[in-house]
Order: structure tokens, then sequence, then C-alpha cells
């Protein structure tokens, strides 16, 4: 056993190389094609070609990182035979398909033979790859509707298609702009990693520990000031890096042993960081980079997708924030010991730079009109000259840091670009066989009965198609499967683009498979399960609000003035006050009729205009009454027990 282990290491010596040169190569291409290097230097080639070569190189990644059992003992061992022989298949197929595509796309409705043997091929390595990456359930989604656009023609009544052969299906999904090489998959490969890069770029120039002191300087002192660091940190860093488990990790190391010190529950403290993390990504102006895919398919200003996104955000944090500070009053946890915060002019001193790197992204976005990868490499590059030339602290960056920085990228990118594939898969079954628009019809035709019962079903479907999957790769996913049928119902296109966004993100700390609640727990040494039922309850905003703003676009901030005035302020008067019954805490502890109150009170704060017709407004006033007496009710009444302890009184 003592001999084998040295061949062991030096097998994963061999490989780590091969796969930081991988991981390395694909930035390095995807920064050039987002900065337009080719074209300026007078090369032109098809974007397809592009994408081909970004799907071989994450092929070859993800075989030989990924087992092809996803156990713990299995992650730890090196690539196999058959691991390096895949790798090699799916860049060596990809590469023919680089170099040939022109040929393949001028003889492809002739379905020449290597047209279907490396198209198929193709199909099959992404599918394990995919499962590799992401585990089976997206996996059994493709094939499920691949299966089905080929059998569709067969199936009676409003989902029948037409009739597509398997070897005219095989071509187009592999080599159509419609199929793996398009629109998600090109996303993916210019405006995801350019965002992610920019994340890693930052984190390795003292932005991380920038946001974590940051946090503990404005927030440490406060009741429960160590969940409002874990808030603040991990909001701010979530919103640019986009990866929740990575995020998670960065943070959470810190903020929750923190709170596990100050007398947090384990299951509580893993709970904030892991809701905290998610709802990163919800947070405008980056959005981890799900605003600018948005803004990308509904063709509409990037400013748009912000402006609509502030208000949702705002009452997401609001919850968290209440939950937080009325949980460390109910159980008495003090704030974070003294010695431990720094001076918040200290922070801002070593720091203030490090706003730089947005505002080249906002400048770029808003003043110069550039495309959102474009502002990432802007803002990327702000992070690098301050990671050189300054750095923060005792850290500061070396040239090796900004390779370190592309493999990173490289590596952590593969599993959505693996899921950016899939989609391509679906979209192009969708497209060509017309079983698109036959499931639009068929939801449509359900939501003229009851919209409120398609949206039910919408977000059962993106919870559960979100399990264990990237943020982006769920948006993109579900963006493409479930929004255009809540748009041909009526719904506002942003409404629904942002609802399936909500819903499809909150499938990361949703039981049974919350792995970003789960990721939490492990660090936290909690219980995985019930961490993530006290993460749902952390957030319950994003699974109530997304409906609210569907028939309400006035919480979008889309309306009247005076209606979009009521509805955002009853609706963060409601959101306080049902995060109070959540917790049992209002001016003192609740009993189970007080919660009871504060919850229904709360419950008719959050009702916007729209939703109960011309009664929203009595309904809105009767729970600001209900809420205003509970108040003072329990400001009196503690009070009176304060004066009772008073000696002489």
């Amino acid at each position: 056993m003592s001999q084998a282990q040295p061949t062991v290491d030096a097998r994963h010596a061999r490989f780590r190389p091969v796969i930081a040169g991988l991981a390395g190569t694909l930035t390095v291409l995807s920064v050039a094609q987002a900065a337009d290097i080719p074209s300026r230097l007078g090369y032109s080639y098809y974007t397809e070609q592009f994408l081909a070569v970004v799907l071989g190189l994450s092929l070859a990644i993800v075989f030989l990182v990924k087992r092809a059992t996803r156990t713990a003992q299995a992650e730890h061992r090196p690539p196999s035979i058959i691991d390096a022989v895949l790798a090699a298949a799916g860049l060596g197929l990809s590469l023919y398909v680089a170099i040939a595509y022109p040929s393949l796309v001028g003889r492809a409705m002739m379905l020449p033979w290597d047209a279907l043997i490396v198209g198929t091929l193709l199909f099959l390595l992404v599918l394990e790859g995919l499962r590799r990456a992401v585990g089976l359930t997206l996996v059994i989604v493709v094939v499920v509707i691949v299966g089905y656009g080929m059998i569709g023609h067969l199936v009676p009544g409003i989902l029948q298609t037409r009739e597509v052969s398997p070897q005219r299906l095989s071509v187009y999904l592999a080599f159509d702009p419609n199929g793996m090489l398009g629109i998600t998959l090109n996303v993916a490969a210019t405006v995801v990693v350019a965002f992610v890069f920019f994340g890693q770029l930052l984190l390795r120039s003292g932005g991380a520990d920038f946001f974590n002191d940051i946090a503990m300087a404005t927030m440490g002192r406060r009741r429960g000031g160590a969940a409002k660091i874990s808030i603040v940190a991990s909001g701010l860093f979530g919103s640019i890096s986009g990866v929740v488990v990575s995020n998670i990790v960065a943070t959470g190391v810190v903020t929750i042993r923190l709170m596990i010190q100050s007398g947090f529950r384990r299951t509580s403290a893993a709970a904030v960081e892991a809701v905290a993390s998610t709802g990163g990504q919800i947070a405008p102006p980056v959005m981890g980079a799900v605003a600018f895919l948005m803004a990308d398919i509904l063709q509409r200003p990037y400013a748009e997708i912000v402006v609509a996104a502030i208000v949702p955000a705002l009452l997401y944090y609001v919850s968290l924030f209440a939950q937080a500070d009325l949980q460390a009053a109910k159980q008495n946890i003090k704030p974070v010991e003294g010695e431990e915060i720094p001076p918040v002019a200290g922070v801002m001193k070593r720091g203030w730079v490090f706003v730089l790197p947005f505002a080249a992204i906002i400048t770029a976005l808003f003043w110069f009109n550039q495309r959102a990868e474009t502002a990432a490499l802007w803002g990327g590059a702000g992070a690098l000259l301050i990671g050189l030339l300054l750095g923060y602290g005792a850290t500061r960056m070396s040239l090796r840091d900004l390779w370190d920085s592309a493999v990173e990228t490289g590596r952590s990118i593969t599993d959505i670009l693996m899921i950016s594939a899939a989609a391509g898969f679906i979209i192009g079954v969708l497209n060509v066989t017309g079983l698109g628009f036959a499931v639009t019809f068929a939801l449509v035709d359900l939501g003229q009965g009851s919209l409120f019962l398609l949206l039910l079903i919408s977000a059962a479907v993106c919870l559960v198609l979100g399990m264990g999957m990237p943020t982006v790769g769920v948006y993109l996913l579900l963006a493409v499967l479930v929004a255009p049928s809540l748009i041909e119902t009526g719904v506002e296109p942003i409404a629904a683009h942002l609802f399936i966004f909500y819903l499809g993100m909150m499938s990361m700390v949703t039981p049974p498979i919350g792995i970003g609640a789960f990721f939490a727990a492990s660090i936290a040494k909690a219980s995985p399960m019930k961490t993530a039922f006290e993460a749902m309850r952390f957030g319950w905003t994003a699974y109530i609000v997304p409906f609210l703003f569907v028939f309400s676009p006035a919480l979008l901030l889309i309306g009247e003035p005076a209606e979009i005035v009521i509805a955002v302020t009853t609706a963060i008067l409601g959101v306080y006050a049902i995060s109070a019954a959540f917790v049992g805490y209002l001016h003192g502890p609740s009993g189970p009729i007080r919660r009871l109150l504060t919850g229904a009170a709360g419950a008719a704060l959050l009702l916007p205009p729209g939703v109960g017709g011309d009664q929203t407004l009595w309904v809105n006033a009767i729970g600001f009454v209900m809420l205003a007496g509970l108040w003072f009710t329990g400001r009196t009444e503690v009070r009176s027990e304060a004066l009772k302890k008073v000696p002489g009184l």
C-alpha cells in the first residue's frame, strides 16, 4: 500500500499541468473573443468555430477533473486511461468541427457520414460531461426532450410535433446555430467567462479581504453583528462571482465561525451564509452576470433589467437583515468583540480603490455603451492594476496570479459550459420539431384558466430543474423552457424572466438537493437538511415576491410613481412583519397569537396594487394599523418589564 501511493501522486502530477494548460487556454481564448482581438488583427471565422474550440477544451477539462463516479473517494483519484481517452476524443472531435465547420455546414443538408458520426459522438460526450459536472437530473431532461423530439410526431393532440429523422436531428443539434453551438454557449463562453475572470482577479487583488473588512467594520458593532457581516460580505462578493458554492467557501470560512462564536446556532449560521451568498446574484448592478444574459435574451437595455431588480433585491435583504437582527435580540446575541473589528476609516483608506473596477464596469456600460463582456474586461483590468500596484494590506498580486486566475476561471466555468451546450440541444429540439411552440401553447392554454396555477407549475419546474446546477445555467435553461409560456399569457417579459431567475436560484438552498445549504452546513458542521430548511425560512421572500411582481409590476418600478411608492413602502413593511412572525420576536418574544397577528399584518401589507383590485389599499391600511398596534403594545410591555427591574420602583 505504501509503495502504490507515489505512483498515484505521480499520475496526479502528470495531469496537473495539462489541466492547467487547457483551463488557462480556454480563458485566454474567451477573453480574446470578448475583446474582439482576432477581428482587430484581421482574422475572420465563424463564431461556431470558436465555440467548438471552447467546447473541446471544456470537455477535456471535465473528463480529466471529474471522475465517472461522484464520490468523495473518486474525486481524489487521478484520471484513468478511460478519462484520458474521453478527454482526447472530446478535444479532437471538437477541433475537427472547428477546422471543418465551413465544409460541414455547406454539406449538412446531405447528411454526410462525417457529420453524422461527429455529431452523434459529441452529443454523447456532452451528456457524459454534463453528468459528471452537475449530476443526472439535467441529463435525463435532455434525453427525454430529445427522445420526444424523435417520436413527437406520433403523439396525438396538442403536443404533436413535426417529424424529424434521427440523422437530421443529430446533424442539426451539432452544427446548426440554434443547437449546441448556439447562443447559450456563446453567452457562457464570452459574457460569463469575462465576469468569472473579473471575479478571480478581484479576489486575488485583495477585493475579497476588503469586502470582509468593510462588512465587519460597518456591521460588527451592531446587534447580531456577525450575521450582518456575513450578509454584507457574501452579498457583495456573490454579486460578482455568480457561483454560489465558491462564494460560500470564500466568505463562509470566516463569517460562519464568527456567527457560531457570537452565539448563533450552527444551522442558523450556515443558513444565513447560504442565503446571503445565493442572494448576491440578485443584487444589482452585476447580479452574477445574469442581468447581462437577460438583457441579451430579452433584447432590452441592461439598465432596464437592473432597475427592475432593485426592489425585489431590497426586499430579499430587508428580510434577511430583519431575521438576523430579531433572532439576535431574541437569543441575546452580542456584537462581535471590539478588538476583531477594524475601524471604518482605516478600511476605506486601504481599500477605497476597489470601487474603481465597479465604476469602470458601470462607465463602460452606460457611458460608452460597451457590451457586457467588454465592460467586465474593463473591470478586470482595473482589478489587475490595483492588485499589481497597490494590493490590500499584505495582499499583492504577481503576474503568476494573473495566470492562476485564468486557470481557475477555466476550471470553474466548465460546469456552466456543459449546461449551456445541453441547453443548446434543448433549444434545437424545440425549434426544429416545433415542440417549443406546442409546449408554450399548452401552458398558455392552462394559464388562460388560471395564471396563478401556471405560476405554481412553473415555480415547481424551476426548483426541480435547478437542483444542483449553477444559477447562470439554471437561468439559461429556464429562459428556454418556461419563460416563453409566461410571456404568452400576458406576463411582463422582464417579470417573467425575473420570476424564473428567482425560483431557479433558490434551488441552491431548497431541499432535497440544496447544494449551497449543504456546503455551508459542512463548514459549520451542522445538519445539511436542517440547514436547508432554515435557509428556506431566511430566504422566504424569494419564493413569494416573484408571484407578487408578476401580478403587480409596480414592484419592478414599472407603472405610475404613486402606485410604485405605495407598493414598495407597504412591501418593505410587510416583509419586516412576516420576518418578525417567523422569528417570533417584535419588541420582545412573541407568543403564538402575537406571531399569527404579526404574520397576518405582514400579509395584508405585502399585497401589492393590482392584486386585490380596488380593495388593496384598504387591506394595506388594515395591515398597517395592526402592525402599528403590535409594535407599540410590544414596546410598552418591554418598558414596563424594564421598570419593574429598577430598584425602588
